[in-house]
């Protein structure tokens, strides 16, 4: 699809993505057997299958798989994904959460994902320690602008479309956190224009260049081999993981954007770790000001 409608793709949702290869797979599974069903009632190879009887047999395959068993399949991937995120989640950031909850009682910690993962569905690790997710799936919309304009951007100046989408997640996350403070009546209110955002990630180009451009502080995460992070290595020249979909072109520009980015990183950390210290950092440095 990259290929043939690239503006198409670019603008999938990584659920999108994975309900068309799960139900590409099943069509796939579902034509060998009927091609091979079909050579077999005539006696013949399945490679002597005329291009009338194989086309038929696609449409036949195609028409097989109901979208509620694709819906259904996902969903079942969805939760063992999450099942095994608990199951091998790093044993040091339950220590690492508590400590930043402690030494910040009235902090509010959410997650910013491209993607569906959502923390407060893992509720026996880190659901209780997180007061919201915000998914770019929650606004369609908005998301198809921000790929298109990834898709087409050609130079360094047009590579701001980052900066632009960050700020609308910062006005939704601005939304969420009064909504939360309202709802902790028990609780010193936190005046928000008082707060520091501190944005905590992986990626340069979207956790750092994105949430700068917001007004937050960044810490980059550049981990440790011991943790087997990929993040770091996907757009320095190095083959990429086997389950990457990211075209040589977008490779490239992510490598741009991840070159401009790295001048906001205000804390770079190896281990888990020392997130509370360079947590408490930031902040010794922001009441200096």
């Amino acid at each position: 699809m990259a290929k043939t409608d690239p503006e198409g793709a670019a603008v999938l949702t990584h659920t999108e993505v994975r309900l068309l290869a799960i139900r590409e797979e099943m069509e796939r599974i579902i034509l060998e057997r009927k091609l091979k069903a079909t050579a077999e009632d005539w006696a013949t190879d399945v490679n002597s299958l005329t291009d009338i009887v194989v086309k038929s047999a696609q449409q036949w395959a195609k028409n097989a798989v109901s979208p509620s068993v694709v819906q259904a399949v996902h969903t079942a991937w969805e939760m063992e994904r999450y099942h095994a995120a608990e199951r091998n989640l790093y044993p040091e950031v339950i220590d690492v959460l508590k400590q930043i909850k402690e030494d910040h009682p009235n902090v509010i910690i959410g997650a910013v994902t491209d993607g569906k993962a959502n923390p407060m569905l893992m509720t026996f690790t880190l659901a209780p320690y997180f007061d919201f997710c915000m998914s770019w799936e929650d606004d369609q919309g908005a998301r198809r602008k921000f790929f298109k304009e990834l898709a087409s951007a050609s130079s360094n100046a047009e590579l701001t479309w980052i900066y632009d989408a960050a700020k609308e997640k910062y006005r939704i996350l601005a939304e969420a956190v009064a909504d939360i403070d309202a709802a902790r009546k028990n609780k010193e209110p936190l005046k928000y224009e008082d707060a520091v955002w501190i944005h905590v990630g992986d990626d340069l180009a979207y956790d750092v260049g994105g949430s700068t451009s917001c007004g937050a502080k960044t810490i980059y995460l550049e981990l440790d081999e011991k943790y087997g992070q990929t993040a770091r290595t996907r757009f320095d020249g190095r083959e990429q993981p086997s389950w990457s979909t990211s075209s040589e072109e977008e490779i490239e520009k992510r490598r741009i954007m991840n070159e401009q980015a790295l001048e906001y990183v205000d804390a770079k950390i190896s281990f888990l770790t020392r997130l509370p210290e360079a947590i408490n950092d930031i902040l010794e440095q922001e009441n200096e000001q």
